[in-house]
């Protein structure tokens, strides 16, 4: 993984602060949330405990009956069109159906569903009703209780039959209609207004079933209650919505109404709400099971306030954005609880103050972030480009024959001035090259030292060897003169060959250049080359335009010889050549090829040193093969701001040798 990458990685780590933010905002809102919370709870307190001096609320009795007030008229037919708006909320007779209370100005209605596949019909009048399916009406006012038969032997009307004695207030006879089909029958009535109903009960029995003939669940009435709602409303903090419930969750008393539209502050973007919903928001209720127009909440909340324990609750508005705060508290009387207050109040302030504190603290996290990335970026861009300079000067510092660049022979390793550990690492270097530069020219000048210093005792060697000539010798010691004479003889070569390249690195360096055309040059190396060559081909191919170069040619010349040499020796009598020049953009290529093995691997880097040689050692006797040919090539080259190196043909028939000709710089002429 690059610096870069490295430090970007770094710079991700400053996302901390907005993940710290964001706990930091989702904690204030909380905090707001249950400051809200509790001081709904204490106003939801007062004010149940106010209900309970007034004694605006009935004490409880168990559970109760439910009237609904009628949405619309209801015709008493036996028919549940009439009853379809209730049918939600409808109460259940056990498990045997379901029970319908509405009432209008016209009476008290009231509709029966039974469930009973299998009939046993007698009417009322029949002395066996009380042994067929029927239903028990029981009716009670502040003067008594009275229960009548409703029982039918087909589909109708029906007259409802007393079974109790009369009571004051009660009517003696019911009109019904009784209507039925494959899955049970349906019982409806309507109760004239003025009975003042204190208690309803209603009884099926089942004939195939069995049961109390003569039982009815009775239960008090409930409904909804317009003076308790003026009660209500004059309690109740202003923007607040409050209902009275019966413990069970019936509907008794409204006052207000939520106002949930958008105020002063605007009404959020839905990309607000989904943040304040997704990121900050805990979970919040669904609005619907909290709707303002039904008549009864069937929640958690009621349930627990029904048996006496105080709730709060978040949920969602009915408008975008919005939430409300929804507290239910019990009231109680004497260690009972009469029923459930519950205080709602709609709230922008959470939401809009939390999306506010979450946009600006991703705003500024965002910022920040850009900000350290940027920073860091930069910092490891010129981190890496000065690592980079550094690496590329290490690099190049070394030519191919271990002397280093004319830079580092300056003392201008880049960087050196630095006060950082990049300068610390470069003045490192520096130091190094210089150490390596100073062995390097101890050893470059080590071959002309060796060859100045082995001359006198080499002629001091030669000399006694010329004086035992004269000596009487054995026979037996003639070999052994010999010997020293042919060692004598090589060892002078070696110190010969030193001094020439010496002289030869001294005379090329001295070298005149001039503007030639390279072309002609090299056409003329290859006439004289082919005299030479035997039974060899030579191939040449040259531009067809003249190639002018400001150069030496005598040094190039002189590079090819070397190069023609070298290549004679490994190419067969009956093999090929092939010399070549090409024009490059920044000088020239001459290219000399020929058939042979191909380069050794381990030569690859060494072939242009001094003194290396990949020809047979020669035998005892024959001159010794000294390797300064490739040698002076590649000083040729370096003269002339090139390179010299060799490859193995891609065929694998040869090698080829290159030399690259950028020309020698012009000289000044001073005036």
């Amino acid at each position: 993984m690059t610096l870069r990458r490295k430090l970007l990685l770094v710079a991700l780590c400053t996302l901390a602060l907005p993940i710290a933010g964001w706990l930091y905002v989702r904690q204030m809102e909380t905090l707001l949330r249950e400051g809200q919370a509790q001081a709904l709870l204490a106003s939801a307190n007062a004010v149940a405990r106010s209900l309970v001096v007034t004694g605006a609320v009935a004490p409880a009795s168990g559970r109760g009956w439910y009237v609904q007030p009628a949405p619309n008229p209801i015709t008493v037919d036996g028919y549940g069109d009439d009853w379809a708006p209730l049918t939600p909320w409808s109460q259940s007779l056990g498990t045997r159906g379901k029970l319908l209370l509405a009432a209008d100005d016209s009476g008290l209605y009231l509709y029966a569903d039974v469930r009973a596949t299998r009939r046993t019909r007698a009417d009322a009048d029949d002395a066996n009703a009380l042994a067929a399916d029927h239903l028990i009406l029981a009716l009670g006012n502040a003067n008594g209780q009275r229960r009548y038969l409703l029982a039918s032997a087909a589909p109708g009307p029906l007259t409802a039959r007393p079974l109790d004695p009369a009571v004051d207030g009660l009517p003696e006879l019911i009109a019904a209609q009784w209507q039925e089909d494959g899955s049970g029958y349906r019982v409806e009535l309507r109760l004239p207004r003025g009975l003042q109903l204190r208690m309803l009960g209603v009884g099926v029995y089942d004939a195939a079933a069995g049961g109390d003939r003569l039982a009815a669940d009775t239960r008090p009435l409930l409904s909804y209650s317009d003076q308790l709602s003026g009660e209500l409303a004059q309690l109740v903090p202003d923007r607040v919505q409050a209902r009275v419930l019966a413990p069970q969750g019936w509907l008794l008393a409204r006052s207000g109404r939520l106002n949930t539209m958008p105020g002063s502050d605007g009404q959020p973007g839905w990309f607000a709400a989904l943040v304040y919903r997704s990121l900050l928001a805990t979970r919040l209720e669904d609005a619907n099971l909290w709707a303002q127009d039904v008549p009864r909440l069937d929640t958690r909340e009621v349930a627990a306030a029904g048996i006496g324990k105080p709730v709060s609750v978040w949920r969602s508005g009915e408008e975008r954005g919005s939430v409300v705060l929804a507290a239910a508290v019990p009231i109680e009387h004497a260690g009972q609880v009469d029923g459930v207050l519950l205080l709602e109040q709609a709230s922008r302030t959470v939401p809009l103050l939390a999306n506010r504190a979450l946009f600006g603290l991703l705003l500024t996290s965002f910022g920040v972030l850009l900000v350290a990335g940027g920073i860091l970026l930069l910092f490891a861009t010129r981190l890496s480009l000065r690592l980079g300079r550094l690496r590329n000067a290490a690099e190049r510092a070394q030519l191919n024959d271990g002397r280093l660049d004319g830079l580092f022979e300056q003392g201008k390793f880049p960087m050196t001035d630095a006060p950082d550990e990049i300068g610390d690492l470069a003045r490192s270097f520096e130091r190094l090259f210089e150490v390596v530069g100073s062995y390097t020219d101890y050893l470059r000048t080590l071959a002309s030292k060796l060859s100045h210093e082995l001359n006198t005792p080499l002629a001091i060697v030669k000399s006694s060897l010329d004086n035992l000539e004269h000596a009487a010798l054995p026979a037996e010691a003639q070999p052994y003169l010999a010997r020293a004479r042919d060692g004598v003889a090589r060892l002078g070569a070696l110190v010969r060959a030193m001094s020439e390249s010496s002289r030869m690195e001294r005379a090329i360096a001295a070298a005149e250049p001039e503007d030639v055309d390279l072309r002609e040059v090299v056409r003329g190396c290859a006439d004289a080359y082919r005299p030479l060559i035997g039974a060899r081909r030579l191939d040449s191919v040259l531009p067809d335009a003249p190639l002018h170069l400001h150069c030496a040619p005598e040094l190039v010349a002189q590079a090819l010889d070397k190069l023609l040499d070298n290549a004679l020796s490994f190419t067969p009598p009956d093999g090929w050549l092939r010399l070549a020049l090409r024009v490059t953009p920044d000088g020239a290529e001459i290219e000399l090829a020929n058939q042979g093995p191909p380069l050794p691997a381990a030569m690859q880097g060494r072939l242009f040193d001094s003194l290396v040689s990949l020809r047979d050692k020669a035998t005892p006797g024959d001159a010794p093969h000294l390797g300064l040919g490739l040698y002076v090539v590649r000083l040729v080259a370096e003269r002339h701001g090139g390179v010299a190196s060799a490859r193995s043909l891609d065929d694998g028939s040869g090698v080829a040798f290159s030399l690259r000709l950028h020309g020698m710089p012009r000289q000044r002429l001073s005036g």
